[in-house]
This record gives C-alpha cells, sequence and structure tokens, in this order.
C-alpha cells in the first residue's frame, strides 16, 4: 500500500488521539463509579441517620412540647419509612411504627419509649454498619482505579514518547536532503543530485527536483558562451561612451567604470570592478569628491597641465525592487572656454559702445540748451524719446558689464562701515523721480537704532534701487510701496514691498537667474538686473529672499551680516 505523507500524519494523528481516547475512557468510567458510591452513600445511609436523629431529637422533647413533637417525629419516620435500603432496616422501621403508634395511642410508658429509642438505635447501626462498608468498598475501587490508570498511562507515555521521536524524522528527513540539495543549486552546483525512494510527495519532489538541476545544468553549459558574447558587448557599449560612466548596484558596489572614467580617475579596471565605492574613496580623492558632492556645480581638475571644467549628473535606475545608479562625468571645458569668449566679447562691445553712446548723450543735452537754437514741439519730442532710448542702452550696457565682471570672477568690493538708513535713504533719492512720474508713494520703514554693517556702499544701493525699480514699475498708479530695515540678531534684512500683482509660485524659484523674465509681462528688460543683485549680496555674505502670491504683491528682501 502507497503511503503518502499526507496519510501518514493522518495516521499518526488517528493513533495519538486513540491513546487519548482509551485514556480519558478509564479515567472517565472510575470517576463515574467513585461518585456513584459517594451519591449512593448519601442517599441511602447519611439520609436515615438524619431522619433518626431528628426524631431521637423529638422523643427527648415529648414532655416540653407533646404535639409539635409527635407531628415532627411522624413526618421524619414517613421519610424513613421511604429510604429503607439495607438489610434488617425495613423489620426495624416496622417495629418502631408500631411502638410510635402505641405512643401516640397514650402509651407512654417507660416500656414503649425504650422499644421506641432501641429500633432508632438498631437503625442508625444498620446504616453506620453500611457506610463502613461501602466506604471499604469505595477505597478499594479507588486505589484499583488508580493503579490501572498509572499503568495505563504509563504505557500510553512509552508509545507516545516513542512515537514523538520516531515520527517527525519521517517528515524532517526529506526535507533536510531538500534544504541541502536547494542550497548547492543556490551556489551554482547544477550536477548535484538527491536521492530518495519513498513513495510519496517527497519522492515525487525529489524527482522534479533532480529534473530541474538538469535543466539547469544544461542552460547553463548552452547559454555560457552567449552570456559572454553579451558581456563583451555591453562593455563595449559602455566603453563607447563619450562621458566617463561609472555604475554602482543597491549595496554601492562598482558594477562598471568605461576607460573614460577610469582615465579620469587614473586606475585600472581590476583595481575597481566589484571592489566597494567606500574602499576606492579612501584611496582616490576625485572619487570620494564624486559620491560625496552632490551638486550639479562645474568642478575644475588639471589634466596634462590644462585646466578641464566637468559636471557630474547622477541616474538612479529603479527595477524589480533594487535601485542601482550611474554616476555621469561630462567634459564642458569647450563649453566653459566658449562662454569665457562670450563674456569677453561682451565685455569688449559694451565698452566700447558705452562711449560713444555717452557722447551722444553728451550731445543730445547740447541740443536742448537754448544756446544752440530754439527747438520745434516735434524736436523736443524727438529729442526727449532719443535721450530715453540712449539711457536705456547705457543701462543694458552697465548691467552686461557688469554682469560680465562678475562671469570672469572680477567683481571689487569697497567695504566700509555703512549706516543702513543711509542706505536706503540715497536708494529712495534715486528712484523719487520714476515714483513721483507713477503717482507712487515710498514709505521708509527703517527701524530705529539699527548697527552699522560692513559693506560696499555703491553696489547695496544699486541692489536696492533695483528692487525699489521693480516695485515701481509694476505698482498701479497712486500706489505704495515700503521699504523697511530691520535688525534680527546679527544681521539686517532689507526689504522692500509692493502691492502689484505679484508673481505666480512656480516662478519664483527662476527669478535670480540670468536673463529670466516673468512670463506675460509687457515690461522692457534685460532680466539681469535680479541676477547681478544675487551676486552683489552673495559676495558680500548675504542672501537674497522674495515672496509673492498672485493679486496680493511681493516682497523682495536681502541680507547682510553686521
Amino acid at each position: 500500500m502507497k503511503l503518502t505523507v499526507k496519510k501518514k500524519i493522518w495516521l499518526g494523528t488517528l493513533f495519538m488521539f486513540l491513546l487519548i481516547l482509551i485514556t480519558g475512557g478509564v479515567s472517565i468510567y472510575y470517576t463515574a463509579k467513585l461518585k456513584n458510591d459517594a451519591r449512593n452513600v448519601l442517599q441511602d445511609n447519611y439520609e436515615s441517620l438524619s431522619y433518626c436523629q431528628n426524631m431521637q431529637q423529638q422523643l427527648n422533647n415529648f414532655d416540653n412540647d407533646y404535639t409539635t413533637s409527635v407531628k415532627i417525629f411522624e413526618t421524619n419516620l414517613q421519610k424513613q419509612e421511604s429510604n429503607v435500603t439495607e438489610p434488617g432496616e425495613k423489620k426495624a422501621t416496622t417495629d418502631l411504627r408500631m411502638f410510635f403508634n402505641r405512643f401516640k395511642s397514650s402509651d407512654t410508658s417507660k416500656q414503649n419509649l425504650k422499644q421506641i429509642r432501641e429500633q432508632l438505635y438498631n437503625i442508625v447501626s444498620l446504616n453506620m454498619i453500611s457506610i463502613k462498608r461501602k466506604n471499604t468498598a469505595a477505597q478499594q475501587s479507588a486505589t484499583d482505579a488508580l493503579a490501572i490508570i498509572i499503568a495505563l498511562g504509563g504505557f500510553i507515555f512509552l508509545i507516545a514518547f516513542t512515537f514523538i521521536i520516531n515520527f517527525p524524522s519521517v517528515v524532517t528527513k526529506s526535507i533536510i536532503q531538500l534544504t541541502d540539495a536547494i542550497k548547492e543549486i543556490a551556489g551554482k552546483n547544477y550536477k548535484y543530485r538527491i536521492h530518495i525512494n519513498n513513495k510519496d510527495e517527497f519522492g515525487t519532489l525529489a524527482n522534479a527536483f533532480n529534473n530541474m538541476a538538469e535543466r539547469l545544468e544544461n542552460f547553463e553549459s548552452s547559454n555560457l558562451n552567449k552570456l559572454m558574447f553579451e558581456k563583451s558587448r555591453a562593455e563595449a557599449v559602455i566603453n563607447s561612451l563619450k562621458d566617463a560612466s561609472i555604475g554602482l548596484d543597491k549595496k554601492n558596489v562598482i558594477l562598471f567604470a568605461n576607460e573614460q572614467a577610469l582615465q579620469l580617475l587614473n586606475m585600472r579596471n581590476d583595481d575597481m570592478i566589484g571592489k566597494k565605492a567606500e574602499a576606492i574613496a579612501e584611496r582616490n580623492d576625485l572619487f570620494k569628491f564624486l559620491l560625496e558632492n552632490n551638486s550639479t556645480t562645474p568642478f575644475k581638475i588639471v589634466m596634462l597641465n590644462r585646466e578641464n571644467y566637468f559636471t557630474k549628473e547622477t541616474i538612479e535606475i529603479n527595477q524589480n525592487d533594487t535601485q542601482s545608479k550611474v554616476i555621469i562625468i561630462k567634459n564642458i571645458t569647450s563649453f566653459k572656454e566658449l562662454d569665457v569668449a562670450k563674456t569677453n566679447f561682451i565685455a569688449t562691445v559694451s565698452h566700447e559702445l558705452k562711449t560713444p553712446l555717452a557722447a551722444s548723450d553728451f550731445s543730445l543735452k547740447l541740443l536742448e540748451d537754448q544756446r544752440t537754437g530754439t527747438l520745434s514741439g516735434e524736436q523736443k519730442e524727438l529729442i526727449y524719446n532719443l535721450k530715453q532710448d540712449n539711457q536705456r542702452m547705457l543701462k543694458i550696457l552697465s548691467e552686461l558689464l557688469n554682469m560680465s565682471q562678475l562671469e570672469a570672477g572680477k567683481i571689487q568690493l569697497t567695504v566700509t562701515q555703512v549706516n543702513p538708513k543711509v542706505i536706503i535713504e540715497n536708494a529712495i533719492k534715486a528712484v523719487e523721480t520714476s515714483a513721483r512720474q507713477k503717482n507712487v508713494s515710498i514709505q521708509n520703514h527703517a527701524a530705529e537704532n539699527l548697527s552699522t554693517i560692513n559693506a560696499d556702499e555703491d553696489k547695496t544701493i544699486w541692489v536696492l534701487n533695483n528692487f525699489l525699480t521693480n516695485a515701481i514699475k509694476y505698482s498701479s498708479e497712486n500706489n505704495s510701496v515700503e521699504v523697511s530695515a530691520l535688525q534680527k540678531e546679527n544681521n539686517i534684512f532689507f526689504s522692500v514691498k509692493d502691492n502689484g500683482k505679484g508673481i505666480a509660485q512656480e516662478h519664483l524659484p527662476k527669478l535670480f537667474d540670468r536673463y529670466f523674465k516673468v512670463p506675460g509681462t509687457n515690461e522692457k528688460g534685460t532680466g539681469l538686473g535680479l541676477a547681478i543683485s544675487k551676486e552683489f549680496i552673495e559676495a558680500q555674505g548675504g542672501k537674497l529672499l522674495v515672496e509673492s502670491e498672485l493679486n496680493k504683491g511681493s516682497v523682495f528682501s536681502f541680507m547682510l551680516p553686521l
């Protein structure tokens, strides 16, 4: 008969259940027997003793309360007549009835009372003897039951202990063999086989496992060359990448590094592949910088006595709950050189253009002088427009020159002790005319007793002036602009608040970028003012801030340390 694992477990469980059932049945049988013996003693004898005791008490009480005593005696005698269980007890009870009837018939002689007492004594003696006999029998039954239960329990314990020791091995032995086999397969030992001759589920599982191992062995043999080819092709693709690339898995183990990356790091392929990134970083400062620096700001590396500029980009790759990353180092030296050339070109052109524009501005002023001749209304309007365009061109060129200086790293600060109130007052004076033309009032809310700061007065005034100019430009007529200065801890905060149309939240992060203009604005400008302001303030160790909401105005502010 073929026994499956399921049937073995079922038979083992059934066997244990039968043992428990036998033990429980024997225990229940003897417990019930002892209970029945105790109940018989209580019902047959103890109640008779109680009745006789009550009648004895009333017999002694006849002289005090004859009627009540006779009634109680009669009640207990009737109960005793209904509870005759022992041999000889019926005759004694009948004689007691006879003598008691005589007593009720006025035979109160001592002889009759003596007979009543004797019959009560006989009934008590018979029940006492019966109680003793039944107690002896119950003790013997309890002794026999205890011996049988101990013997049966010991026998069942030996069987159950043997079953517990041997039965689990029926299941665990095969499981252990399968576990060892799985570990071998996990270690790529596809030649490993297991031999289980059982005709049950484990035997079937062993055969299936051996078939799987055989197929894996064949698969590995047939696909090894293909995998090696794919690996070589992947390495060729990686090495063909123009930018230096380094791949790391989720445990920071280096998966690959192309030739450009190896050349940049001055390392060999065998020294990197398969190694922990932390271990490589301890020996290579550039690789440590690439791991720790998350900024996209270009960095400089000197190679062959030449400055080269690079940017780092990290690409996260999520696949099947695993996360890897590729570090790409792009060489932007050529772009940096073009940017420097562009900066120099802008600076040169701006400087060259500024001279003739200044001369033309001077010529326009001479034309306005009455000594050169009287101008008609149309001529005055033309000259006014020319002056406005000339001033606008001069402003654009000034901003371009400032930006070219900033890009070239040639910004020069003239730091002195400055009173914040002086900066605000000078900035307000510079925009009074444009504010008056638009009927915009400027309110000065500078706090009292402000500490002096170490700053470049001209550049700081230029920044505050730029904020005020923008605030006036984007404010409606008959409105107001608030300028304030507040000291907090070791910083002075300057701010300009307007009540204009505000700026959408998505545009705020780009406000200080070069050439950026808020979409939808029709105002003319280069988009350089805020970028230059940012450079001026940060060069002095400060920081620019902006808060704005559509239709609720804007607050531009900057802080400078004391």
